[in-house]
């Protein structure tokens, strides 16, 4: 009888755990975390990052196109028009995302065992392409890759020779890189079309709020950034088990509540940790591991952690959800 009770109290336990609570500080029901964006796990390459396009498995062999670009080149691809070739004549490709300001990645894992990041060292340009759009942006795994006006740029497993473009508006959202950092050819009003789509159909807040990465801080561990770069902060005053919020009213004039995010836009980070709760305004804010997080406006720029340790109430957000640690 012992035992039964006891399993029965365990499951109830987790149950609880899970729900992020089920208790409310609002009157009523608690604000449940809800699973955000597509309900397909982020690993699944063929969903997500379009990894199974044109059929079949990737070619033996193909999976190695990470050096660098070489003296990249316009070249005319058939059925496509002028894009951005490597040295050797392979089409260099763009996400649609990534970001461009601040540079970031979102090509991870199996996204980038498809599309191979091209490394950013010995990179240079021939006619028809400004050099001073050459950069570089650091992946989570401390590698440099190349950038075209901020765009983190690709080569498509599945491209067996010179002058194929199969990656080539893979998923919606992959298209061979034009000279100025655009898609080429047709990809370019493909392009245009969707931002004009996005103007159109999401408020500004909305599209700001395209991602999180997890990045290596080199006092603090490893933190979250939003799609701005802005480190995310967590409050004592809140709570995740139950789920309440402390942070309303003026408070919100200095911490902005953070946006929800894709799933599928989530670097770094486990995907079951990602949900969402509804605060006392109706409007909904980002959880990570049930703990409602925060923008600083103290930050500044890019990467800034002054809000660490504010009040002894304010702490960056680790990738686990927890509380970064102190530095004295």
């Amino acid at each position: 009888m012992r035992r039964e009770i006891f399993a029965v109290s365990a499951v109830a336990v987790l149950m609880m755990t899970a729900a992020c609570g089920s208790s409310d500080n609002y009157g009523g029901k608690a604000p449940a975390v809800q699973p955000v964006g597509d309900s397909k796990q982020a690993g699944s390459a063929d969903d997500i990052y379009g990894g199974g396009a044109g059929g079949g498995a990737v070619p033996a062999g193909q999976l190695g196109k990470t050096g660098p670009a070489g003296q990249m080149k316009v070249s005319e691809i058939q059925g496509l028009g002028a894009a951005v070739t490597d040295s050797e004549g392979f089409t260099l490709y763009r996400f649609d995302k990534d970001t461009p300001k601040p540079p970031k990645s979102n090509c991870e894992g199996d996204c980038a065992a498809t599309w191979p990041a091209v490394a950013a060292e010995g990179a240079s340009v021939s006619a028809g392409i400004d050099a001073a759009l050459l950069g570089s942006v650091e992946r989570s795994d401390g590698t440099k890759q190349l950038t075209v006006a901020g765009w983190p740029v690709y080569r498509y497993a599945k491209d067996a020779k010179a002058g194929d473009a199969l990656g080539e508006g893979v998923g919606g959202t992959w298209h061979a890189l034009g000279p100025g950092g655009k898609p080429a050819g047709k990809g370019a009003a493909a392009g245009a079309e969707k931002e004009e789509e996005k103007k159109e159909d999401k408020p500004a807040d909305e599209a700001k709020a395209s991602g999180l990465t997890a990045v290596q801080n080199p006092e603090l561990g490893t933190l979250v950034e939003d799609a701005e770069g802005k480190t995310l902060y967590r409050f004592d005053k809140d709570s995740a088990w139950p789920m309440k919020i402390g942070c309303v009213d003026a408070c919100t004039d200095t911490w902005k509540p953070a946006k929800p995010v894709d799933k599928a836009n989530v670097n770094g980070v486990a995907p079951e940790l990602i949900g969402k709760v509804k605060r006392p305004d109706g409007t909904e804010q980002l959880t990570i591991d049930c703990w409602p997080v925060y923008t600083f406006t103290g930050d500044k720029e890019p990467g800034d952690t002054t809000g660490h340790n504010n009040k002894g109430l304010w702490f960056a957000i680790t990738d686990k959800g927890k509380k970064a640690k102190v530095v004295n």
